[in-house]
């Protein structure tokens, strides 16, 4: 991927956690810290190479983007640093380096001391999640460098980072530098390594084009796997989109892992179709969510319900509605990939300072529709951990397809089900309210058949509204678990057939005799009004056998096809409807039905003159 522009951001094939290239362990870590307190330089004298590569930057002297550069560490392992810039103007651009990495090389210099851009990266950080990583005192050559380390030790008292090591370092001379490479390596030695996923996700931060090959897009991979070839979608269009080229650490490869620093060459898109905050993701394995509930945790007092949302290397408005102390619900402009248990955090745009962190906690929640739900929508969240609890979200919902579970970072796609839970049907169902749900539904049945004898099958229906399932095949899979049987009318016991008193059972006698001598002769509504059979009468009479239904209010012979082909197989090939009709004995309203019937059926073939014959002549089993 090369230009005549200034060489491409590499990627840094590294991880938040850990990826392999080969037996080579590669970490990603962002550099944090105010301007022109050295990160760059720092970086430069780590890995000896230049992370403001942008014409802009080098006149400046700051970073104004997202820069990378990478070393390799004592241990043997790759470090990759994601440099950041410091100045207040581009705290956005700083979001987007830091919040997909979980380590953090946070500068301070010892001749200027904390400031207010170190506190607001440290709050950004804070609400990242972003536990692990090392202070790093620069420019000791200037300034004392322990009384810096110790003023940032009581600025980080009280946070997730106040235990971070600390070393002196000034750049220039070298001193230091040695301990620091130490450091990083017991930092990498601490990272958790990622579980490996089919659910690629690449959050994009820089676009550009090269001459020769189109369309580069790098990012930090937050999870599964690329290789060259893959199909993606673009998540903003849902654009289908090919990997052409991968580049990490500044070299081609066949695929990177999760987390991992890459530039990937994109064939089938246009440079005007994609830009920072988007991200590309696997086919299939991503829900999206526009509105969310989240835990929030705030940083400043912040009373605007309209602010931006950082999540990876996006930034959009959204509303907040506070549902109580520490919880929210947040909508915005468009939907995001986003995952159960991930963070991201609030900006106010007014204010130009960071409003609050938080860990999503629920991708599709509930309407808040009726009074109290939002402080009870408040009180259900409280309860929840920050992090994916598969069990627990079954529990709460009962049943869970899992597709869902997957989409929405539940579930990996490889798991198991939980303990405490069972799949049926391609749901995940709390095994507690599902042996509750077959026993409503047991229920259910037999009240239906003790309060109608003559119709004793549960409709379909009311048996979804009574057991409160969210869909038929859990319906149809607990019916069979309960050995009962269900057709048309709907569910019932095996033993349970539909009762008919004496004066209905002596009018059914009456017409199946007379069928017996006219099987085709189907009785016509007067006729059965005047016997009295309703058709909860005839459904029972079909359904122990004393009568066929070709249509509705069309009942014949109960072996009335068998009769019909061994007939009509004595007739010339092809026959009309009329012949048929006659050699059958009855009316147009009853040959037109059984015709289509036996059609349908596959007995009988129509041709395009209305003529039909046999399929299989003189095969009379229907």
């Amino acid at each position: 991927m090369s230009s005549r522009r200034p060489s491409p951001p590499p990627g840094a094939r590294g991880c938040s956690t850990t990826a392999r290239a080969g037996d080579a362990v590669v970490h990603v870590v962002a550099t944090a810290g105010h301007v022109d307190h050295g990160k760059s330089t720092l970086v430069r004298a780590l890995t000896g190479m230049e992370p403001d590569r942008w014409a802009e930057e080098k006149r400046r002297g700051m970073t104004i983007d997202l820069g990378y550069a990478w070393t390799t560490l004592p241990t043997g392992e790759t470090l990759a640093l994601v440099d950041v810039p410091g100045h207040q103007r581009f705290v956005p651009n700083m979001l987007a380096g830091v919040g997909p990495v979980p380590a953090v090389l946070l500068v301070v210099a010892a001749d200027e001391g904390w400031s207010r851009q170190t506190q607001e990266h440290v709050d950004a950080l804070r609400a990242f999640g972003v536990r692990d990583g090392v202070l790093v005192v620069t420019r000791a050559d200037l300034g004392d460098g322990a009384l810096a380390v110790e003023e940032a030790r009581d600025r980080l008292s009280g946070t997730p980072l106040s235990g971070l090591e600390a070393v002196v370092t000034s750049a220039p001379t070298g001193a230091g530098i040695p301990e620091l490479r130490q450091a990083l390596g017991r930092l990498a030695a601490r990272l958790p390594k990622p579980a490996p996923t089919p659910r690629a996700r690449l959050w994009i931060d820089r676009v550009f084009t090269v001459r020769g090959a189109g369309t580069v897009v790098t990012g930090t991979l937050g999870t599964g796997t690329l290789a060259r070839g893959d199909e993606l979608l673009l998540w903003s269009s849902r654009r289908p989109v090919r990997v052409r080229q991968l580049q990490s650490l500044g070299e081609s490869v066949d695929r990177a892992e999760a987390v991992a620093r890459v530039a990937v060459n994109l064939r089938g898109l246009d440079r005007d179709h994609v830009r920072r905050g988007d991200a590309l993701v696997a086919p299939g394995w991503w829900a999206g969510a526009r509105e969310f509930d989240a835990r929030v945790n705030w940083l400043a007092d912040c009373r605007s319900g309209e602010l931006i949302l950082h999540a990876g290397s996006a930034a959009l408005p959204v509303r907040v509605r506070r549902l109580g102390d520490g919880t929210a619900r947040i909508r915005a402009e468009h939907d995001l990939p986003i995952d159960v248990g991930e963070r991201a955090l609030l900006r106010d745009p007014g204010q130009r300072r960071i409003a609050a962190g938080l860990v999503v906690l629920d991708t599709d929640p509930p309407p808040l529709a009726r009074r109290g739900a939002a402080a009870r929508r408040h009180a259900d969240l409280a309860r929840r951990p920050d992090r994916p609890d598969p069990a627990a979200e079954i529990a709460r919902r009962g049943a869970v397809r899992r597709a869902a579970l997957t989409s929405s970072g539940h579930l990996a796609p490889d798991r198991e089900a939980p303990p405490g839970t069972d799949e049926v049907a391609g749901w995940l169902v709390d095994v507690a309210w599902w042996r509750h749900r077959r026993e409503l539904l047991a229920a259910a049945v037999r009240e239906r058949a003790a309060g109608h004898p003559l119709t004793p099958a549960l409709p379909r229906e009311t048996a979804l509204r009574l057991t409160g399932l969210p869909d038929t095949a859990l319906l149809d899979a607990a019916a069979d678990g309960l050995g009962m049987v269900r057709d048309g009318s709907g569910f019932r016991e095996a033993n349970v057939r539909p009762l008919l008193s004496d004066r209905a059972q002596g009018a059914l006698d009456t017409l199946c005799a007379r069928l017996n001598g006219d099987p085709f002769g189907a009785p016509g509504q007067p006729e059965l009004a005047e016997l009295g059979l309703t058709t909860p009468h005839l459904r029972a009479a079909v359904d122990r056998g004393l009568l066929f239904r070709v249509e509705q209010g069309v009942y014949v012979h109960p072996d009335a096809l068998r009769l019909a082909l061994a007939r009509l197989a004595a007739l010339p090939q092809p026959f009309t409807l009329s012949a048929g009709r006659r050699t059958l004995g009855t009316s147009r309203r009853v040959a037109v039905p059984l015709f289509e019937l036996l059609d349908r059926l596959g007995h009988t073939r129509s041709a395009p003159d209305g003529l039909r014959h046999l399929v299989a002549s003189g095969d009379a089993t229907p």
